[in-house]
């Protein structure tokens, strides 16, 4: 049963970067799309980018192109999120989540049918 774990998160200033790996077991990464999404303090969760099971395909949300960047390594069973120019309104908790298609819906969350735990980014100076 595939099982997924974030790591990477931390306290960052304004303008800084921060790389999120999220790291699979139980299964093959490569068999599933994965998905980050972002949940500020009070706030719903949002999705923040998604890549397809090559890494061919990938897809931001609109308040992170071009600072965002999505990646994959299926040796190593692992999904990166690079986050670069990071801005106080990033903060939150990042999930990372997997599904077993990649185009639709995606930013609501839908059909995302297993979630890490999250790890936090602050962005603070």
């Amino acid at each position: 049963q595939l099982q997924l774990v974030e790591s990477g998160g931390g306290l960052v200033q304004p303008g800084g970067s921060l790389r999120l790996s999220c790291a699979a077991s139980g299964s093959t990464l490569s068999s599933y799309t994965i998905g980050w999404f972002h949940q500020a303090p009070g706030k719903i969760r949002e999705g923040v980018s998604c890549i397809s099971r090559s890494g061919g395909d990938t897809n931001y949300a609109d308040s992170v192109k071009g600072r965002f960047t999505i990646s994959r390594d299926n040796a190593k069973n692992t999904v990166y999120l690079q986050m670069n120019n990071l801005k106080p309104e990033d903060t939150g908790v990042y999930y990372c989540a997997a599904r077993n298609y990649y185009f639709g819906t995606w930013e609501a969350g839908t059909d995302f049918h297993v979630w890490g735990q999250g790890t936090q980014v602050t962005v603070s100076s």
